[in-house]
């Protein structure tokens, strides 16, 4: 967490600590105590740099982890209180998503709108929400069995009353772990397309493109364009994803012994 926290502190205040401009003069400088990550091939500093294309990854990253996780609850939510013929035609739909390679599909609806954060933040979320609804139809299946639920179902509550008020509440935990586990596959997806060249524009910072931009940059030499943005990557890989296991492991442990009490 603390990790974490660090990386959103940097990407979000970095570039108005440090602060740099283009400056022709001091192109491809090597990391020195005036610019610790060294510059790139526009004389800006790479640590900048960096800090802004973290700041937009996790950006267009945090949408995308919203969107899947919100299709993945209404289309499992919805799974689970509908059941039969419309269980199992969502469930199956979700498993046709699912074997489809992402990253082609996701290069595929990209290709078609070069540039656009819309187009790139929808490629990620439609297609990494099967996962998330199989665990909210698994939960709001258990949820659905509970003496409570049939307590309301008795009262007179109807089969949307029931969805709103208990099922889609006790999906909301797993719902939260599961923004915290996409965020990682959410980076990576958004820094692969734009270093394809089909995420956003090159004149634009982000991970991806930075990570293209260094492309031609080692060639010349400077293999610390390569270290400070694939380093920004992998640490932030590394620290959300440790987030969300720490996450699921909580919830598991909560999760134990209220579900020995809950009725087959």
């Amino acid at each position: 967490m603390g990790t974490l926290a660090a990386l959103v502190l940097f990407a979000v205040a970095g570039p108005w600590v440090i602060g740099s401009g283009v400056d022709l003069s001091r192109a491809l400088q090597a990391p020195s105590g005036a610019h610790w990550a060294g510059t790139d091939h526009a004389g800006r500093d790479l640590l900048v740099r960096v800090a802004q294309g973290l700041r937009v990854s996790l950006a267009i990253a945090v949408l995308a982890a919203l969107g899947s996780v919100l299709i993945g609850v209404l289309v499992g939510a919805a799974a689970a209180s509908l059941g039969g013929w419309a269980d199992a035609l969502l469930m199956r739909s979700g498993d046709a998503v699912a074997a489809l390679p992402h990253l082609v599909l996701g290069l595929v609806v990209v290709a078609m709108y070069p540039g656009s954060v819309v187009a790139i933040v929808a490629s990620i979320a439609l297609t990494h929400w099967p996962t998330v609804a199989r665990l909210v139809r698994a939960e709001a299946l258990a949820v659905r069995r509970s003496q409570y639920v049939d307590a309301a179902r008795l009262a007179g509550a109807t089969r949307w009353q029931v969805l709103r008020r208990h099922l889609v509440p006790a999906a909301l935990p797993q719902a939260l772990v599961a923004v915290m586990l996409l965020l990682p596959h959410a980076v990576f997806h958004e820094s692969t397309l734009s270093f394809f060249g089909v995420g956003l524009q090159p004149t634009e910072a982000s991970l991806g493109t930075l990570l293209a931009q260094a492309r031609s940059d080692v060639l010349l030499g400077a293999w610390w364009s390569l270290v400070a943005p694939g380093a920004a990557l992998a640490l932030t890989t590394l620290a959300v994803g440790g987030v969300g296991r720490a996450l699921t492991d909580a919830m598991r442990s909560v999760d134990a012994p209220e579900r020995a009490e809950v009725p087959a």
